[in-house]
């Protein structure tokens, strides 16, 4: 069975590179989707729109236009990884985490032991807590090969 898996969060290290790795070495039938991860053009997304001289609306019409890749994405998706890094507040991570609790879809939080106070509600919903890329390669080693 081919599984379908939505990376979610962080954008400024290569964890999405490395599961993607650990995946093709172990042989799985597994396919990626995310949001787009470069910042600038995600940021622009709605630019084409109309011109914005006010932040907030431009925000507001990209995040509608990014929307409606990722909550697509998301719910085509068979399992969710939401990741969390240390250096900057995801709160896009977070919602994508709320909106995967709504929906039933599994998914697993992948962040180190430094920021578990914060994220306890979101780990309290997640099927599995990763603190490496590493170790979301052996749950879908065991969920997709087993």
């Amino acid at each position: 069975m081919s599984w379908t898996v939505y990376l979610s969060g962080e954008i400024h290290t290569d964890w999405r590179e490395q599961i993607e790795q650990g995946v093709k070495a172990a042989g799985l039938d597994v396919s990626f989707t995310s949001a787009v991860t470069h910042h600038d053009a995600s940021d622009a997304a709605g630019d084409h729109l109309r011109d914005n001289d006010n932040s907030f609306w431009r925000d507001h019409q990209s995040s509608k236009v990014n929307l409606i890749r990722t909550k697509t994405l998301i719910e085509k998706a068979d399992l969710v990884v939401v990741r969390f890094g240390d250096k900057y507040k995801q709160w896009n991570a977070a919602f994508d985490a709320g909106y995967c609790a709504a929906l039933g879809k599994p998914y697993v939080t992948l962040h180190d032991d430094s920021i578990i106070h914060p994220l306890k509600e979101v780990d309290a919903q997640a099927l599995a807590w990763a603190q490496t890329p590493s170790q979301v390669v052996d749950i879908l080693k065991y969920v997709v090969a087993a």
